[in-house]
């Protein structure tokens, strides 16, 4: 049971219950993530529209994302989220465990072409080692076609999901039944 007060989707009103309803047209169900953030339905309501934002991004792939949350939330010794997108990354797109504990213990040997691979390895170091970015490394993004913002991004959404670590292992999320 997690630390704080969460609203269950049978209970939610308002605000909560229309992000609750959204997620469950998309998602199929209201995982544990967005059931943490119900407890102030402003920020829920925010949580929702980057999710929403990403799950539609036109040029960062769904495997990328996954990856990057997954091996990010490796870092950040959360579980939720590891299990979440490995299982995730699995059953979308078709990837296999044995793909995913390789990209594990070593990123560079995530099952991504070349373009998705540098840009998973730049949010690693930007999320890792972030004063050894440089622009060297958005050269070589740049020169592989990613846009300044496809690069900005990729890096906020590394960063965002650091922050979801943070708030998931200190409230104690539950993993999704």
């Amino acid at each position: 049971m997690p630390l704080i007060q969460t609203v269950e989707p049978s209970q939610a009103q308002g605000q909560v219950a229309e992000v609750y309803r959204q997620s469950e047209a998309i998602m199929g169900r209201v995982p544990n993530a967005f059931q943490m953030y119900s407890v102030s339905p402003a920020l829920l309501e925010t949580q929702w529209q980057q999710t929403a934002y990403f799950m539609k991004h036109p040029t960062l792939s769904f495997p990328l994302l996954a990856l990057t949350r997954m091996l990010v939330s490796q870092d950040n010794r959360c579980d939720y989220c590891i299990d979440l997108n490995a299982a995730m990354l699995i059953e979308r797109a078709g990837f296999s465990p044995e793909q995913l504990a390789a990209a594990r213990r070593d990123p560079a040997e995530a099952p991504l072409d070349d373009r998705d691979k540098a840009m998973l390895l730049f949010v690693l170091k930007a999320t890792r080692t972030p004063l050894e970015a440089g622009a060297t490394d958005i050269d070589k993004l740049k020169a592989l076609g990613w846009s300044e913002s496809d690069i900005l991004d990729a890096v906020v959404h590394g960063a965002r999901n650091m922050a979801a670590d943070i708030v998931f292992n200190t409230f104690k999320i539950e993993r999704d039944a």
